[in-house]
């Protein structure tokens, strides 16, 4: 799965979880659009505002919406890695949009 990390997350994120997902991006210092999805993105953010997106638009892109406020770069990937299987379980359900993450 190549995930887009949010620009409110580090863009280290990308290196540190590359064993995991080797495609994935930052958008640096622009912003996500909706249409991330047609490039077979699944956005990752802290921010609500996707998730809700998620759940009205549906997918695609899907959302991993992390629900852990704001921690260190070395927080959030120990949550990712937490949660790897299920984040994987995720991308390979086509019938979610949005994952949650605690």
């Amino acid at each position: 799965m190549k995930l887009l990390f949010d620009q409110n997350l580090s863009s280290k994120l990308c290196q540190e979880i590359a064993d995991l997902s080797p495609e994935s991006n930052h958008v640096a210092f622009g912003a996500i659009s909706w249409r991330s999805g047609s490039f077979g993105f699944t956005i990752v953010s802290q921010d609500v505002d996707f998730a809700e997106m998620a759940v009205v638009l549906g997918s695609p892109p899907k959302v991993i919406w992390l629900r852990a406020g704001n921690q260190s770069t070395a927080a959030i990937l120990t949550l990712m890695r937490r949660h790897a299987d299920l984040i994987t379980a995720f991308g390979n359900d086509n019938d979610t949009a949005c994952l949650e993450i605690y």
